[in-house]
């Protein structure tokens, strides 16, 4: 069966009208599925233009979803954003039809080898770091998945000489059933998502789907140094490749002497200077690592790596410098939305902090970040439904000027008020987005604006 033509004349409900569910709601229709775009909210509660969607033919059924939806459905399409376990889907499983993600339905189409990144946290970075390496091979690449585009667009646009480099997340994997990578990197797992998935057992199980159906001449990256991550060995079909930054390897990709150091295949060969990475912080070198592991897999020149190392600027949202106001300088992490991913932005300045966190709490422990808070932080500003668990384990935990804001807007003010050299402002939220911003795109933003307009 042509990848063109498996969908043709199936019914499909796709779920959930972000620019996911949009994406393939239209693709599909166009390959000649019969296609219905639901989503829980109402028309006049999502902010996108359908014009074109309904002008292909596909129907939308947006606000009350009942289970005469199903009727007569051969495949139910995920977005990201909408769980697997939602009664709908429940009732759709009970009938006996295929549920997939969006990220299943690229790799159905795509003509092009996946390189497929996941993780508990570094995976935009990781990711965006391969598709610029990729570039250098002169071959196309197209970056999507959990970041930018759909990946069901990016797939149908590449061709087979091309790489498709997705970033992907445990939601995306409910739904995976093929889904198979020829390059697959695993960079850490640490407690996240705990108010979906439920268990660490479930979330690392979701992860471990990335590989579970590679072959023997397939590709997985492993971070050695993560004892979780390293056990995934046992379970994987492909050729392992680990990389460390805490101890030389045998075989992988590792730092030695202050220089990344690859030793695989009888090739031992240095690639880059620690120092000379333009993204810093350790974390940032286990994702230049991994990238370099995808890179050199994929026919990447050495030296062409070392020099987008070098010239590689980071992504926003991420430890991103904004602006420096009276001496005092402001930085935006939004994307970290677990503590996990704070405590890295954290240990990446000296002290002397002003903290701006709290959002959608994912229930997460909170132990490690309180302490690091209390060594680091001079004032925490908390905001969002996750203020009062916060405020209380920080308490708890010895942190002195805890203040609690309801409004980011609240907060950077509060911070500009309280800020002196040679402090810095830091938005760095350990937690979702979701109870007051549409994503972390969003806040990230409006956190920008805010800012700027201090100065």
């Amino acid at each position: 069966m042509s990848k063109q033509t498996e969908f043709s004349n199936k019914n499909i409900l796709v779920l959930g009208a972000g620019v996911s569910g949009i994406s393939v709601a239209n693709i599909l229709q166009q390959l000649g599925a019969h296609v219905i775009l639901s989503d829980a909210k109402s028309a006049d509660k999502i902010d996108k233009d359908f014009s074109q969607l309904k002008a292909t033919g596909v129907v939308l059924a947006l606000g009350n979803q009942n289970e005469e939806l199903l009727d007569g459905m051969d495949y139910i399409v995920l977005s990201p954003g909408i769980s697997i376990y939602i009664p709908l889907v429940a009732a759709a499983q009970g009938r006996g039809i295929t549920i997939m993600s969006e990220v299943e339905v690229a790799y159905r189409l795509s003509n092009a080898p996946i390189v497929a990144v996941t993780g508990t946290n570094g995976k935009t970075t990781t990711t965006t770091l391969i598709g610029e390496i990729l570039k250098t091979t002169g071959r196309q690449v197209s970056v999507g998945g959990n970041i930018g585009a759909a990946l069901s667009d990016q797939a149908l646009e590449t061709g087979p000489d091309g790489f498709v480099v997705a970033e992907i997340s445990s939601f995306q994997l409910e739904g995976a059933i093929k889904f198979r990578p020829h390059i697959a990197a695993v960079l850490n797992l640490t407690p996240d998502h705990l108010d979906r998935h439920h268990t660490m057992a479930v979330y690392q199980e979701m992860k471990e789907r990335i590989f579970t159906n590679q072959h023997e001449n397939d590709y997985l990256i492993l971070n050695y140094d993560d004892i979780v991550v390293r056990g995934m060995a046992e379970r994987a079909p492909g050729k392992i490749l680990y990389f460390s930054r805490q101890q030389r390897l045998d075989s992988g990709i590792f730092v030695e002497n202050g220089t990344i150091t690859l030793n695989w295949d009888g090739k031992h060969t240095d690639i880059c200077a620690v120092n000379d990475i333009q993204i810093k912080g350790g974390h940032n070198v286990e994702n230049a690592l991994a990238a370099c592991a995808v890179g050199y897999l994929a026919g990447a020149d050495l030296e062409d790596m070392a020099k987008v190392l070098k010239t590689f600027q980071g992504v926003e949202h991420r430890i991103e410098p904004v602006t420096e106001i009276a001496g005092v300088a402001y930085y935006n992490d939004s994307k970290a939305t677990n503590p996990e991913s704070s405590i890295k932005a954290l240990e990446a300045f000296p002290g002397q902090i002003i903290l701006i966190a709290g959002g959608r709490d994912k229930n997460t422990d909170l132990t490690e970040f309180m302490q690091l808070i209390k060594e680091r932080v001079d004032h925490l500003i908390l905001l969002g439904e996750a203020q009062q668990r916060f405020a209380e384990s920080a308490a708890q935990h010895g942190v002195k000027n805890i203040h609690n804001t309801p409004s980011l807007s609240e907060a950077v003010a509060l911070a500009h008020s309280l800020a002196q050299p040679p402090q810095v402002v830091l938005l760095s939220p350990a937690c979702a987005s979701y109870d007051m911003f549409n994503n972390y795109e969003e806040r990230g933003k409006v956190f920008k604006d805010l800012v700027r307009r201090l100065g």
